[in-house]
């Protein structure tokens, strides 16, 4: 028989991703963030969920702008102390040689480890109660070439060794199942046999 618990927030596995926010150099900051996740493709949304007590918080919420900054594996320490430090106290580039560049389209920076960044301009912020909500649209993408396959020219993301967050753990993303719509595609028709 299943337990039952009181309502919690219980959807696992999440992306474990570093925000980086700040206009200046000397305000930049980064911070981890497992609530994360896309709301709309046209045009494309995506959102943060923040604590108003976050050292960010304030600096995303008076700039409108932060980077969405895809980790992985070889990234995973960094991301955790990220989490449970604060840029109040620390440069957390500098404490975790993370190395912040140039976003395109936002004053906010860019992780360059990173395989993907996602710059955003916050379009609404909704208080929801222990966080808020920051509803961004999405104004750039930056993807390291590292990942296009020479090949084929596809984005090879899977190799990278994405983290995901559940229930208080990371996680290397593994091995993958199939493909969007592969269960409903038609399988190759095999020859038939020929009667004698």
């Amino acid at each position: 028989m299943r337990e039952s618990w009181k309502p919690g927030t219980l959807v696992y596995p999440l992306p474990a991703v570093l925000v980086s926010c700040g206009a200046t150099p000397e305000e930049r900051n980064l911070l981890t963030v497992a609530w994360t996740g896309t709301v709309c493709t046209d045009p494309p949304m995506c959102y943060i969920s923040v604590r108003p007590e976050r050292h960010s918080y304030g600096i995303i919420r008076r700039t409108g702008e932060f980077v969405i900054n895809l980790t992985t594996r070889r990234m995973a320490r960094a991301t955790d102390w990220c989490g449970v430090r604060s840029g109040r106290d620390y440069d957390k580039f500098r404490e975790t040689g993370l190395t912040p560049i140039e976003a395109r389209f936002v004053a906010a920076p860019l992780v360059e480890e990173s395989p993907v960044h996602i710059e955003c301009r916050v379009k609404q912020i909704l208080p929801l109660g222990s966080h808020d909500l920051f509803l961004a649209e999405v104004v750039g993408i930056e993807v390291d070439p590292a990942y296009i396959d020479p090949e084929t020219g596809r984005f090879r993301l899977d190799r990278a060794g994405l983290l995901a967050y559940a229930h208080g753990a990371y996680y290397e993303l593994g091995e993958r199942l199939g493909t969007f719509g592969w269960s409903v595609r038609k399988r190759p028709s095999v020859g038939r046999r020929k009667k004698h």
